[in-house]
């Protein structure tokens, strides 16, 4: 079956890209070479006005998120989600803990299989197994941090193993046509992109749990020539630019980035964010299908530049810890293009790239009954009755983080989410409390207790609700933590 992803897209093509000063990035195929004509630089390297640098960085936010993102996962030895290249595949051995801190406010109730793919060359063809779990999904995105799930067990997906071959409008050779043997087919918007598979292990139930870790193991990925029973087709070694932080992006990598990525995504001629980013990027000097030449291009006050990310990251994570401002965002966050509005993207952007749109799972914030931030100098009480629980069909959880950096925050014993699989007890009546404390307080179980360090230290606290009960979330209320004496 031929399945492209929601609203194909025109194609803007750009292609063969060569960076100067050993940064290199090559693409396959009869595509057409990139002007080598020199960007209008008395325009590109006129002074910004803050105006201009805050349109530039909102532009260009999704794209710089998802670049450190997803190069990070392929390319960083360091990373607690190395893939070890691209086409390859990180399978998580157990659920996510403090040592992952190279993308913001990671979960801790689902595994994580991550899939980095390079299209240039050819298409990419995953396996997937059937699963024994009540929740699973792929999500797949590009450079540009949309988000489609082609897969999922709300849409009746994983009871039996699916086959799904993944391309883009620049991957040489395919044009999206059948292919014997693979069930499902989709187009991704750029040519660099990851496949995200999340799996509920179902770590309270010891048999399942066993099946799904056996699973896990047999997700498989192979090009198209390997599927055929063929060598992989020869790739041409993409170098890219320095990666792995966001306001060093924008303060000392931005030009080469922007001009990576425009060269390895699709645009749509009829998308306004398309348009507005490709209009804010030619103003420096950035276009599809340009070759960056640093002696060529404007210059930018890189320091001005990370400065108004830096402010813009800030405001847009003030936004996201007050439930009053996030609320009407939770349903618009993580959606495919055509469905978003720039607001929405620059704040999923901020607050955590890679997530799930409302129909897999919602991210409620959790606000204090005093209207102030959480801070570790306090204790903290979240009290939910049997009818306040979420109303998730799947499952639900809560899970604690430092507010400014989004990492979990070390302690001994592990312990940084409330739910299903992190362990919950609920009380006679069905409600529960979660007590965020330095210590376990009297009486509270342990599966119900956040550690933290005491200390001046801003908490954040997301819920996430997984598959939720759409209708009933339009009028539930996500609790609020009360602050206890230490």
């Amino acid at each position: 079956m031929n399945m492209k992803t929601t609203g194909r897209i025109l194609r803007t093509v750009g292609m063969l890209v060569l960076f100067s000063a050993a940064i290199v990035s090559c693409d396959r195929g009869a595509a057409p070479e990139p002007s080598t004509a020199a960007p209008d630089v008395t325009t590109a390297a006129a002074g910004l006005t803050s105006a201009e640098r805050e349109n530039l960085v909102r532009r260009s936010y999704q794209y710089v998120a998802l670049y450190n993102t997803i190069v990070g996962w392929a390319l960083d030895e360091k990373s607690p989600f190395y893939t070890g290249g691209w086409n390859k595949t990180f399978s998580a051995k157990g659920l996510m803990d403090a040592t992952a801190r190279d993308i913001p406010r990671p979960n801790n109730d689902t595994l994580y299989i991550m899939s980095t793919l390079d299209l240039r060359a050819e298409p990419v063809i995953i396996h997937y197994p059937a699963f024994s779990s009540r929740f699973v999904s792929v999500e797949t995105s590009a450079l540009d941090h949309y988000v489609d799930i082609p897969l999922a067990t709300s849409k009746g997906d994983f009871k039996q193993p699916t086959t799904m071959l993944y391309y883009s409008a620049r991957t040489e050779g395919y044009s999206g046509e059948p292919v014997e043997g693979v069930d499902r087919i989709m187009e991704l918007s750029g040519d660099f992109a990851v496949a995200f598979l999340r799996v509920m292990p179902e770590a309270n139930d010891p048999e399942k749990l066993k099946a799904n870790m056996a699973a896990i193991q047999k997700v498989k990925l192979q090009t198209l020539s390997e599927f055929q029973g063929k060598p992989a087709k020869p790739v041409v070694k993409a170098v890219f630019p320095a990666y792995g932080n966001t306001f060093n992006t924008f303060g000392n990598e931005f030009l080469p980035v922007m001009q990576l990525v425009f060269n390895h995504t699709t645009f749509d001629p009829d998308n306004e964010m398309d348009q507005a980013a490709l209009k804010a990027l030619k103003a420096v000097g950035v276009e599809p299908g340009k070759q960056y030449d640093a002696d060529r291009v404007s210059t930018i006050d890189g320091k001005q530049l990370a400065a108004a990310a830096e402010q813009t990251s800030k405001q847009e994570l003030e936004i996201w810890t007050d439930p009053k401002q996030s609320g009407p965002f939770l349903t618009k966050l993580f959606q495919p293009k055509g469905h978003m509005n720039i607001d929405t993207m620059v704040l999923q952007s901020c607050v955590g790239p890679i997530g799930q749109p409302a129909d897999q799972a919602m991210y409620p914030g959790v606000g204090t009954s005093d209207g102030a931030p959480m801070n570790a100098q306090y204790d903290y009480v979240i009290r939910m009755t049997a009818d306040e629980l979420p109303p998730a069909i799947a499952f639900w959880s809560a899970t604690l983080y430092d507010a400014k950096q989004g990492f979990f925050i070390p302690n001994k014993e592990n312990k940084y989410s409330v739910g299903q699989n992190a362990g919950m007890k609920l009380d006679a009546s069905g409600g529960i409390e979660i007590h965020i404390a330095a210590e376990q307080p009297q009486g509270v179980p342990a599966e119900n207790w956040l550690p933290i360090t005491r200390g001046d230290l801003t908490l954040d606290v997301i819920m996430r609700v997984y598959q939720p009960d759409l209708e009933k979330m339009k009028t539930w209320k996500a609790p609020l933590a009360e602050k206890v004496s230490p």
